[in-house]
């Protein structure tokens, strides 16, 4: 059986061709066409499919296909053909001209950017996923803050009377190198 295996493959490519592609593969970052690759080279080395699939880590249904690939159509059977996933609901364009309004009109709420979406494009998109695209963009849900809301009026008032309940004296009396700083946690 291992000579039959060894008996199918079809060299499209000799091993300084072979070696060329693996090469370029890795410099057009194919990572997945690198590995088939390695495959094909494992089996040009005398490696029966079961022993060349174990060095790339796959199944051995896999090392069938892909030796059967490469018999039909050489380097080109051995491209992976799978498209990405379903295409973006926005174009490029319309992705850049989200953004520019976005970042024209901060700061946004999550609900106002899922309404201008679906009001401009006709689109919606999982919260969740809307956010992983913000992100990947440089952009984030963020309410810009710069007072706590719930901060009373007189807090700088109420901390002053807190040092002095804490340390028996006032702050301003005391000596610079005697200072002690508190946190106060409710």
């Amino acid at each position: 059986m291992n000579n039959r295996q060894r008996g199918l493959l079809v060299r499209h490519l000799s091993e300084e061709e072979l070696d060329q592609a693996i090469e370029s593969a890795q410099e057009a970052d194919e990572t997945r066409l690198v590995r088939r690759l390695c495959f094909i080279k494992n089996l040009y080395q005398g490696d029966t499919r079961e022993q060349a699939g174990r060095r790339v880590g796959i199944s051995r249904s896999t090392t069938r296909r892909w030796a059967l690939a490469w018999t039909d159509s050489g380097v080109k059977g051995l491209c992976p053909r799978f498209g990405g996933g379903q295409p973006p609901k926005l174009t490029p364009q319309q992705w850049n001209e989200l953004c520019d309004v976005l970042k024209e009109g901060q700061p946004w709420t999550p609900k106002e950017i899922h309404a201008l979406i679906q009001d401009r494009y006709n689109v919606t998109y999982h919260p969740a996923h809307l956010s992983r695209k913000l992100r990947k963009v440089g952009m984030n849900y963020a309410k810009p803050r710069p007072m706590d809301p719930r901060r009373p009026d007189d807090a700088e008032e109420i901390l002053a009377e807190r040092l002095v309940k804490a340390l028996g004296e006032d702050p301003e009396e005391r000596e610079e190198e005697e200072l002690v700083v508190f946190g106060f946690f409710r």
